[in-house]
């Protein structure tokens, strides 16, 4: 079997048969759909097994509810594809494009293939987000290089793992952290350093649905920010020990920057009274002086100032604001 695809659910009922027609509207036969229900509350378990009562290549997982990363987990250990590609349940992808995408990963005997994608709004209308406050580092080459080449020039802050068709193998060896935020980003450059060819699509392959109640965090939720930060640090540290761990570390450094320069604002906005238990381990993971690597302009005065005083720049975003 060339490919199979996992689709991790929970709580998504109005938004799953779009996801899984989509899946289906594909021209390739031998591939496989893995529908991963993670102890859903709502209909979705019982769309699962009506789908997989009529389509031999969809299989139903049930199990207790156990978070994304580890619903995906339980995909790939029952994964029989050479590949293994990850759908968000309340995304949907374009018809007839997995032809395309196997045909190049066949020829170029690929590790890992990249597509576009595009974002989206419930009523279906594509848009650009913050447009105009981001720089595109990505590029979409389609000649292979291998995963770190790929991560340094060729990828910029996105991480999405449903943007990547991986070689099996790989996702058996690196998988996801059970019970983390931006599980994406923590497992994206783990499994790109392990691949010796990987290329890009031009080929828009992918609809990402923004939506209200979705994974995303409420702003209004204290508790989640909390987890939220205690998880950005984390993932700080992570990074650094990773970019310790190759040759040419400037993408590592970069995401530091960024990272750093969104958790600073986090502190100085919500836990400004508890700043110093925040700040005190960052200092200690000697992360300074931070690189602006594929950082965009309007961010780069932010990452010179924490160079100078992490502290003096929370206290003065905390005035601001």
């Amino acid at each position: 079997m060339k490919l199979s695809i996992i689709v991790p659910i929970y709580n998504v009922a109005p938004y799953l048969r779009k996801c899984v027609d989509s899946l289906l509207a594909q021209d390739i036969l031998d591939y496989e759909i893995i529908l991963v229900d993670d102890g859903s509350p709502d209909e979705c378990p019982r769309i699962c097994d009506t789908y997989a009562e009529k389509h031999s290549n969809i299989h139903v997982i049930h199990q207790e509810n156990a978070g994304l990363s580890a619903a995906r987990n339980t995909g790939v250990a029952k994964a029989q594809g050479d590949y293994i590609w990850f759908v968000d349940s309340d995304d949907y992808v374009e018809p007839n494009v997995l032809g395309v995408l196997m045909e190049q990963i066949e020829r170029d005997t690929l590790d890992i293939l990249r597509f576009r994608y595009q974002n989206v709004r419930e009523n279906g209308e594509a848009f650009v987000p913050h447009e105009g406050m981001k720089v595109d580092y990505n590029d979409y080459s389609c000649v292979p290089t291998d995963g770190l080449s790929f991560l340094t020039n060729r990828v910029g802050i996105q991480c999405y793992a449903w943007q990547f068709i991986v070689r099996t193998s790989l996702c058996k060896t690196e998988l996801f952290t059970h019970g983390i935020y931006f599980e994406d980003t923590e497992w994206t450059p783990r499994v790109l350093l392990r691949a010796k060819r990987v290329a890009s699509s031009e080929l828009v392959v992918y609809n990402y649905l923004w939506r209200e109640g979705s994974i995303t965090l409420s702003q209004n939720d204290v508790q989640k920010q909390r987890k939220q930060l205690h998880d950005k640090i984390d993932l700080l540290r992570k990074l650094n020990d990773l970019g310790n761990q190759v040759a040419d570390r400037r993408w590592f450094d970069g995401m530091i920057s960024g990272l750093m320069v969104n958790i600073v604002g986090i502190i100085a906005s919500t836990f400004y009274a508890e700043r110093k238990k925040y700040i005190r381990p960052i200092k200690a993971m000697h992360l300074l002086p931070l690189s602006t690597y594929h950082i965009a302009p309007c961010a780069q005065r932010k990452v010179k100032l924490i160079n100078f005083s992490i502290d003096l720049v929370v206290m003065l975003v905390h005035l601001k604001r």
